[in-house]
């Protein structure tokens, strides 16, 4: 707790929650998927995921606000607004 309001008292929870929602990727939405990501990174609260299938970017575009809620739901914390597949 007390690492917690030291972290939040300097501003520095956004970017841990950041980190922890890139590490937990694979295993939120399961290695099949990961095995096709590229590179994830955030800007701005949206998380930009750049995907090497065509078929997998659209199918997943389609699901981006469960998958939001999931990651959201994971880190325990409302730290994405907005998913981009690329």
């Amino acid at each position: 707790d007390i690492i917690g309001q030291v972290l939040k008292q300097n501003h520095l929870d956004g970017k841990l929650y950041e980190n922890r929602v890139i590490q937990s990727w694979a295993e939120v939405l399961g290695q099949t998927i990961n095995n096709y990501t590229d590179k994830l990174y955030f800007k701005d609260g949206t998380l930009f995921v750049t995907l090497s299938s065509s078929v997998l970017r659209h199918e997943l575009f389609l699901e981006r606000e469960k998958i939001k809620s999931s990651l959201n739901n994971y880190v325990q914390s409302n730290i994405i607004k907005n998913i981009i597949f690329q």
